[in-house]
């Protein structure tokens, strides 16, 4: 049995793009999390520490959004897995999306996203 913590819809502000304007300016980014875990527990205790505490992880997106530089959303997708990781020992995987809300291409388009899955390494 499988069982999903999800954040969704996140927005932060970061610098991420291959454009030298991508690396001086933060851009709008919108962040989707899916954590697999055991929740049996927790269902049963009614108790905070007995699941996945998803304010934890939101601190995490937020540092890693503020302090960090990337070029691809592969890359800033992977820090938000490699670092969720190590919130919580219980977490058996992970899928982040990151969107860019406007990137820079010459056609009208709504977002670029990148999805990527994780196991616990």
């Amino acid at each position: 049995m499988v069982d999903l913590v999800k954040l969704n819809s996140i927005s932060v502000e970061a610098i991420c793009g291959v454009l030298p304007e991508e690396q001086q300016n933060r851009q709008a980014f919108e962040i989707d999390v899916t954590i697999k875990a055991d929740l049996l527990f927790a269902g049963k205790t009614d108790n905070l520490q007995d699941t996945i505490d998803y304010g934890l992880i939101c601190n995490v997106i937020e540092r890693i959004s503020n302090d960090e530089k990337f070029f691809l959303l592969e890359r800033f997708a992977q820090r938000i897995a490699e670092e969720t990781f190590n919130v919580d020992d219980r977490i058996l995987g992970i899928s982040v999306s990151v969107r860019k809300l406007k990137p820079p291409v010459n056609i009208k388009i709504g977002s670029t996203e990148v999805h990527i899955y994780r196991d616990r390494p």
